[in-house]
């Protein structure tokens, strides 16, 4: 299997959020907007959010390292788990970061070689292997 790929911040490898902000921070953002400090406010709120996660990087690290997770994109295609199923083992996916599932895994391939998903981010896979999986997604 290939190894976990570093994410990068690329368009169209962005997953969409919902912040909601009282009046008074939104008008505090937009004049930061309007000074000019900052393009627009997602501009603002993913430089605030890069900030947090960079005060908070040793923990994050630490937490990684307890629950045994991968950090980045982790691809798994028909190969990978064909490989998997023909040792006899079976997976338990824990990825901070994208998991992906390629289009060529059938649901009764990822049913035979996959125990479990665990993924803080995002998981990109068909609907059928969605819907296979739901019992063992947390």
């Amino acid at each position: 299997m290939r190894a976990v790929q570093p994410v990068r911040d690329k368009g169209g490898e962005t997953e969409k959020i919902t912040v909601n902000l009282g009046y008074v921070d939104l008008g505090r953002v937009d004049l930061l907007v309007q000074e000019g400090f900052y393009s627009n406010r997602t501009d603002f709120i993913r430089t605030a959010i890069r900030n947090q996660l960079g005060a908070h990087s040793d923990a994050v690290s630490q937490s990684i390292a307890r629950h045994t997770l991968e950090l980045g994109l982790r691809d798994y295609d028909r190969t990978d788990l064909e490989a998997v199923r023909s040792a006899g083992e079976t997976l338990h996916i824990k990825v901070v970061g994208l998991a992906r599932i390629a289009s060529d895994v059938t649901p009764e391939l990822a049913l035979a070689t996959i125990g479990s998903i665990t993924v803080l981010g995002a998981l990109q896979a068909s609907a059928e292997i969605k819907a296979a999986l739901a019992k063992r997604i947390h």
